[in-house]
């Protein structure tokens, strides 16, 4: 593993110094300009020591995307999402480049200056619009709707004029006309082939006329007319996503000033309630254009995302809905609204699994989950009416919290089952390691604003975090069966290390007596009872009541007698405590870099984060020589690229002398070992969050085992020709008299034995 990992890391120290950029001829002014540009893969580098760092941060953060942000040197590299969010923002491409240039300690690469034209020549030229419940491609250039409705994809989801599912009665037909002027339409080999099987077939009038309307151009502020044509609710998806492989991804922007339709919503800030400049900065690229922008804006744990929500949804004071990952954090996100704002408590109201209510008044605020709103199956009557009510009306504003969790295949489809003019997307870690993340850009729209964490955090608005890996060395019995295990089970061997017990007790005994808070995560539920048992401390996870896990909440918040709780992965997200000021992680979920970002910002809102000099902790602990430290690595990524660095810790000073140590004598650790190799094999799941010894209650089936056969092993036992003859084979197996001619042949065949 160690060799493995050397081996990258020479091959990309190699791979950096084969580039040579000594060619590049430097400006007279060098010295004062803070960026370098590569013009092989468009990276930036930009020096962070420099005056103009803090200016020219802000201009990269709007055009590309960050990659890796030490204290010195920042480096951005420049990508065709990156340049959309630009565009998607008011950014010509021009004034990209001339900035750029200004900024360069070399002339601007002929290279980059044609990526950057090529990729923001078609940007901001379609936009997708709802009127009165209906999906709309909208754009100033009829040759390129020509060019999008020539596609298969997009061809196939419009709605053609005589559809019967199209809404006539309520709804004005939009003006039909065949639009004159600009360039000719572009012709993709094999049009004159389907021009002439339509003309063949008999179909109906030219695809163009029939199906692009024009607005007046007044009504949205364009020199030209405004051509469009409508596509249907179910394959929105499909459409954006189709437009953004053809390089014409749709800008989603709502005219919330001039919406007369929509009713407004008496909302407001509370006049106590302070913005601070990153979160002006953030609202700012989302409303330039006294309009509202589709976007994620980008913030860490700590630094007020929902109070940034709170404000959008102030600006546009139209009906909004607004969307968490879990029942605790709706609760949460009602109870910021009433702090914030002067909403009324009868104009918000919540649907989660026991609370199902509809604001009162012709406009107001929902706080759901995505699980509610994206579910597929049987829901009651009361459930079922809320949904009715969510579907049925136009929502001007719709909040996604946590939208990394947005591109799952269940969550996605909330943005097609719900019809909303603007969406935000607000989230810490915009990564995610299916690959998915990318997904957000047609689905949501854009990254809008992305924060600095040391920034931020030198400014005194996050906490200051010291990192730092603990390395725990495996004992010999334990490395022993490590090696031999080829199951899950090597997992909870190397959590169940008894260094690492004794770890974490000097770990909370010191910061203990220093006066901190201490968090301790697991993911893996055996583990996080075994030391919370061992250590005498209190403990939740997934299976613990909620009445018990508020009562534990409340005290480790206040009660001075209460300083260390141990919690699994539901404390990820949405559990706030901001008095935790230390964390220790015993043990994770593989290599995800999300989830360590995650659990970093369980401690960014440390109350005491202003104090001179204070700092708070993050303490990962690893089993030596196990495959936990190939996953530490991995997960440390996003920070490292954040700015944050780890150091290791190889020797507690003062562990082994402690009094009252844990598992000190070799018998306690053997007969530790046995408690983990007599374990059940689900105890090993790193994904279970449910209570252990609630298997074999009447809850949960219990486990037998059977004796196999053939059909078994070779998947017969499970074919579907069994499932349809079922009722044959309990004929058979029942004692019911058989057919008489039956009866007949098999007295004969006993006759003649």
């Amino acid at each position: 593993m160690t060799d493995e990992g050397g081996g990258s890391h020479l091959q990309a120290v190699s791979s950096i110094v084969r580039r040579d950029f000594s060619r590049m001829p430097l400006k007279i002014d060098h010295n004062s300009r803070p960026l370098w540009i590569s013009p092989d893969d468009g990276h930036i580098i930009l020096e962070g020591f420099n005056a103009l760092a803090e200016q020219a941060q802000d201009f990269l953060i709007a055009i590309a995307e960050p990659v890796s942000r030490p204290s010195f040197v920042h480096e951005y590299k420049l990508t065709p999402y990156s340049l959309y969010a630009a565009v998607s923002v008011g950014l010509e491409p021009d004034d990209i480049i001339e900035v750029l240039n200004r900024l360069s300690k070399v002339p601007v690469p002929k290279s980059v200056l044609d990526f950057i034209r090529v990729y923001t020549m078609s940007f901001g030229k379609i936009k997708l619009v709802l009127k009165q419940n209906r999906y709309f491609v909208e754009s100033s250039h009829p040759e390129i709707l020509q060019m999008l409705l020539r596609d298969s994809v997009i061809g196939e989801a419009r709605v053609r004029s005589g559809d019967a599912e199209r809404p006539s009665k309520s709804v004005p037909t939009l003006a039909v006309s065949q639009p004159s002027g600009g360039p000719a339409p572009p012709h993709a080999p094999g049009d004159e082939a389907a021009a002439t099987t339509r003309e063949d077939t008999g179909a109906e009038q030219d695809l163009f006329s029939a199906v692009i309307g024009v607005y007046d151009a007044d009504e949205l502020d364009e020199d030209d007319a405004v051509h469009s044509f409508e596509i249907r609710e179910e394959h929105i998806e499909t459409v954006k996503r189709r437009c953004n492989d053809l390089g014409f991804p749709m800008l989603e922007e709502y005219d919330f000033r001039n919406d007369q339709l929509n009713p407004d919503l008496d909302i407001d800030l509370k006049p106590i309630t302070h913005i601070r400049p990153y979160q002006e900065k953030s609202l700012a690229k989302m409303f330039g254009n006294s309009r509202a922008r589709s976007g994620i804006i980008v913030l860490p744990c700590g630094a007020g995302k929902t109070l940034v929500g709170i404000t959008a949804a102030c600006t546009i004071k139209k009906s909004c809905l607004v969307l968490c990952t879990s029942s605790v954090s709706v609760m949460q996100w009602r109870q910021q609204f009433l702090q914030w704002s002067n909403v009324q408590e009868s104009q918000i109201s919540v649907f989660t699994a026991d609370e199902k209510q509809k604001f009162s008044g012709a406009a107001g605020i929902v706080v759901s989950t995505y699980s509610m709103v994206a579910n597929t199956g049987k829901r009651s009557h009361t459930s079922q009416k809320m949904m009715n009510f969510l579907e049925s009306r136009e929502w001007g504003f719709i909040l996604l919290d946590e939208v990394h969790v947005v591109p799952a295949s269940m969550f996605r489809r909330v943005l097609t089952k719900i019809k909303a003019h603007a969406k935000l997307g607000l989230t810490a870690t915009l990564v995610r390691e299916d690959e998915k993340i990318d997904e957000l850009n047609f689905l949501v729209g854009p990254k809008l604003y992305e924060a600095n964490w040391m920034d931020l955090a030198a400014k005194g608005h996050i906490a200051t975090v010291q990192c730092a890996e603990v390395w725990c060395p495996m004992t010999a019995e334990f490395y022993r069966e490590y090696l031999r295990e080829k199951s899950r089970k090597k997992m909870l061997l190397y959590c169940m290390n008894p260094t690492k017990f004794q770890a974490a007790q000097y770990l909370i005994q010191f910061h203990e007596n220093r006066g901190d808070k201490i968090i301790v995560f697991s993911d893996n539920v055996y583990a996080l009872e075994a030391y919370a048992i061992k250590l005498g401390k209190p403990y939740i996870h997934g299976g613990t009541p909620q009445i018990e896990r508020m009562r534990i909440l409340q005290n480790f918040q206040h009660n001075p007698i209460v300083n260390t709780i141990f919690l699994s992965k539901v404390g990820d997200t949405s559990i706030d405590l901001p008095e935790a000021t230390c964390l220790i992680q015993i043990s994770s979920h593989f290599g995800s870099r999300r989830q360590e970002a995650q659990r970093l910002g369980r401690i960014l809102r440390a109350k005491r984060r202003n104090d001179e000099g204070f700092n708070a902790f993050f303490y990962s602990l690893v089993s030596k020589d196990t495959a936990e430290m190939y996953y530490s690595t991995k997960r440390q990524q996003f920070l490292i690229d954040q700015g944050y660095a780890f150091r290791v810790i190889m020797n507690l000073v003062g562990q082994k002398e402690m009094p009252g140590l844990v598992y000190a004598s070799k018998s306690e650790q053997i007969e530790l070992l046995q408690s983990v190799l007599i374990a059940s094999e689900s105890a090993a799941e790193f994904g279970t969050d449910v209570k252990l010894k609630d298997f074999g209650s009447s809850s949960v089936p219990n486990a037998k085992r059977v004796m196999g056969n053939l059909n078994a092993l070779s998947g017969a036992q499970h074919m579907s020709y069994v499932e349809r003859n079922r009722s044959m084979n309990k004929t058979l197996a029942s004692d019911q008299p058989r057919h008489k001619a039956f009866q007949k042949r098999a007295a004969q065949a006993k006759r003649k034995a």
